[in-house]
């Protein structure tokens, strides 16, 4: 008897056995087609992973599923087993995983197939003289399909006033008939505007990507405007003359828009964007296009790194280096690892650009895995920047901002140039506090203060969302002194309106860009080249071009110096950098002037005299002694419970549990337990276990076994436990 095995939607790590539905042809059965089974008391769209003869139940146990979805798995076969590969490596369950590889609609239940798929036309020889005279709507119905000969969908049928119970009708009278709507390829021409020409390194570069043949996985490190963009640009034609299409993953949706606007202005050949804010619908149609082949170049966020090809040619991986590649909850899996892997199986080169590349990436050219290839010129006529650092210690500060930057700032302005000042804090200020008493606006739910908001007027916590009133007297004296506490983008805003009414002040952050096309709107305004001053958070560090910002401001340069994450370090020097790159396009030199309390800080300055690759080889060795990442491998095991001390607890007795019962790998140690970096996080208390290993596959073995033990175990049932391997961050 045939068994169904389904990988259902659910937190257990298992797949469940079902018989087929009844009269089911088991001859055309794929793995990956959806299948609707009963689990529990609803029914649930699992994904069918192998039909068997063999179950640990009796058959007379098993439930039968109830409909088959699918004539052929949404997936093809590669990304199916890369979907299932991911979910075993990143410890996830298999049900789950699978499930984040479709698209939303199609987890649901919808058909796989584009919205107006099935198109309505009259039969050949229908004519309304073959219906009674009395059948007003069959006769209505037929007048239109008749006026619509290419075809008209069911939803333009009701939007005309057409009655779409009678298309059944109609269909036994032989005098309609429905089909599915053909997607002509589009045979214009590739190009919409010719490829810039390239200089001497840019040239080199192609070349070698252009003669890998099949798989490579190529490093491109460039400065910031050495033109990477151009070297993937013409990197894709090459792909698109081939009649392959082409992959790109970029780190932000703020970037999709302008990407997808920078590639449209070359290229004529169809292009469609994936990403969080597109309709189920729109993303649904998209990805149908990106799997048939209509649409020749795919972008998107870290979640397109499923899309099907039907041609792949070419994958690329824009500022790889940048942590949002990584899932932070749920199915905590890695789009920059998965595409390697995944260019692997389909044997074709994949780019991994950054002018900050990982240290990872990194290391893997450092040891010939990945080609390495470098841009160290800037574009056209540009120069790189100069760093100059403020030492603000004892000096007073307008509002974070030192006499000196004031004065460097007017003078860009006058001089017709733009302006950019980075910080890294939304709100107004980090938090309020009582002049009189000490107070200091906590949020109760988080380790973590409240961010003062004055546009609207509220107190927020970013970690919980948390949000309330600002309270006009202090809450423990009564005192009426409550005062902010630190600048954020809306102070710094503020300041600078003050300073300089006469030119605009552009705020660019997460509260300013919420609103549908504002970040368009405000890249057209900065694009005018009129005198402005930015300012902003992170979103400005990515991928932006101002040609004509000369002079870039980080207010806090100190910010992550002193992380408890040992990526810390890392993470302030690539993002430093990165918003320095902002700094002198084009025939505009450009200068950067970094604040700081640690002026002798040795990773500032090495990064100002020397340049990112002395800080990533000094890092690296570091990493090395220390036995960190990319030197070993490692995973936290998180636990979280609302009652203090329980979740840090629950971890030391299942280590000591484990030590009595299992024997460890060899070469695989823990660390911890220990609180969280942030212990108290949206009222849940969370402690870590860190495990690492030299060897990859000793690591896993045992977190395969303490995935089978927790779940198993009737304590951990009181906490929220979860494994991150390889995690981006230790918070």
């Amino acid at each position: 008897m045939s068994i169904f095995r389904l990988a259902i939607p659910s937190p257990l790590r298992r797949l469940f056995d079902y018989l087929p539905p009844e009269g089911t042809d088991l001859s055309n059965i794929k793995p990956g087609i959806r299948v609707t089974a009963p689990f529990g008391r609803r029914d649930v769209i699992g994904i069918l992973v192998e039909v068997t003869d063999q179950s640990e139940f009796a058959h007379n146990k098993l439930k039968r599923a109830k409909s088959i979805l699918d004539t052929e798995p949404p997936l093809p076969q590669h990304l199916f087993k890369l979907a299932r590969w991911a979910a075993s490596y990143y410890q996830h369950p298999e049900g789950d995983a699978l499930q984040q590889a479709i698209p939303t609609l199609l987890r649901k239940g919808a058909p796989c197939e584009h919205q107006h798929e099935i198109l309505w036309r009259a039969a050949p020889d229908a004519s309304i003289a073959q219906l009674k005279s009395n059948a007003s709507r069959q006769i209505e119905l037929l007048n239109l399909l008749l006026e619509h000969p290419q075809g008209i969908s069911t939803d333009a049928i009701r939007a005309e006033g057409g009655h779409t119970s009678a298309l059944s009708t109609l269909e036994e009278k032989e005098l309609a008939e429905s089909f599915h709507r053909e997607h002509k390829q589009n045979n214009q021409q590739i190009l919409h505007e010719a490829p810039l020409a390239l200089n001497a390194e840019q040239q080199s570069c192609l070349h070698e990507i252009n003669s890998r043949k099949g798989f490579a996985c190529i490093l491109l490190e460039g400065v910031t405007g050495s033109g990477k963009t151009e070297v993937y640009l013409q990197a894709i034609e090459k792909a698109l003359k081939e009649g392959k299409q082409a992959l790109v993953l970029v780190p932000e949706i703020g970037l999709t828009p302008q990407t997808v606007s920078r590639f449209k202005q070359r290229f004529s050949v169809p292009i469609v964007a994936l990403h969080s804010n597109l309709t189920d619908r729109q993303r649904l149609d998209a990805w149908l296009q990106a799997r048939e082949g209509i649409a020749r170049i795919i972008i998107g966020t870290r979640s397109a790194i499923f899309t099907p090809l039907q041609t792949p040619g070419i994958i690329i991986i824009d500022e790889e280096h940048d942590p949002s590649f990584k899932q932070q909850d749920g199915f905590r899996y890695s789009a920059r690892d998965l595409a390697v892997l995944r260019a692997r199986h389909e044997n074709t080169p994949i780019i991994l650009g950054s002018a900050t590349p990982s240290l990872e990436s990194l290391h893997n050219a450092v040891e010939g895995k990945y080609h390495w290839l470098k841009l160290t010129q800037r574009a056209g006529n540009s120069s790189p920047p100069e760093f100059k650092l403020l030492d603000i210690r004892q000096e007073n500060l307008n509002d974070g901002l030192s006499e000196q930057l004031i004065s460097a700032i007017r003078s860009h302005l006058e001089g017709g140039t733009q302006v950019l000042l980075f910080l890294n804090r939304r709100g107004f200020s980090p938090t309020l506090t009582c002049h009189d008493c000490g107070w200091i606006a906590d949020c109760n739910r988080c380790d973590a203060h409240m961010t003062l908001h004055q546009s609207p007027p509220h107190l927020h916590c970013h970690h919980c969302d948390k949000q309330s009133g600002i309270p006009q007297r202090c809450p423990e004296c009564n005192s009426d002194q409550l005062q902010p506490v630190g600048v954020g983008t809306e102070r710094s805003e503020q300041a600078l309106q003050k300073l300089f009414p006469d030119f605009p002040v552009i705020r660019v952050d997460r509260d300013s860009t919420q609103r549908k096309h504002s970040m368009q709107e405000i890249m057209q305004q900065v694009n005018t080249g009129n005198p402005c001053i930015l300012v902003g958070t992170q979103m400005l560090a990515k991928g932006h071009h101002f040609p004509k910002v000369t002079l870039v401001a980080i207010i806090n340069a100190d910010s992550g110096l002193f992380s408890a994450d040992f990526r810390g370090m890392e993470r302030t020097a690539q993002l430093i950098l990165q918003v320095a790159g902002r700094a002198g396009r084009a025939d505009h030199p450009g200068k950067v002037m970094m604040q700081t309390y640690h002026s002798d800080h040795p990773t500032l300055q090495t990064l100002v005299n020397h340049g990112y690759s002395a800080f990533a080889q000094e890092e690296l060795h570091n990493r090395k002694i220390a036995q960190l990442p990319p030197f070993t491998h490692y995973a936290l095991l998180r636990a979280e419970t609302s009652i203090k001390g329980r979740a840090e607890s629950f971890l030391g007795a299942l280590r000591q549990q484990l030590e009595d019962d299992m024997l460890l790998p060899h070469g695989v140690h823990w660390i911890g337990p220990f609180p969280s970096p942030m212990e108290k996080r949206a009222g849940m208390h969370r402690a870590q276990l860190m495990i690492y290993a030299q060897d990859r596959r000793s690591l896993h073995q045992l977190l395969a076994n303490l995935c089978w033990y927790l779940e198993q175990n009737k304590e951990a049932r009181k906490v929220r436990w979860s494994i991150d391997v390889d995690p981006a961050d230790t918070f």
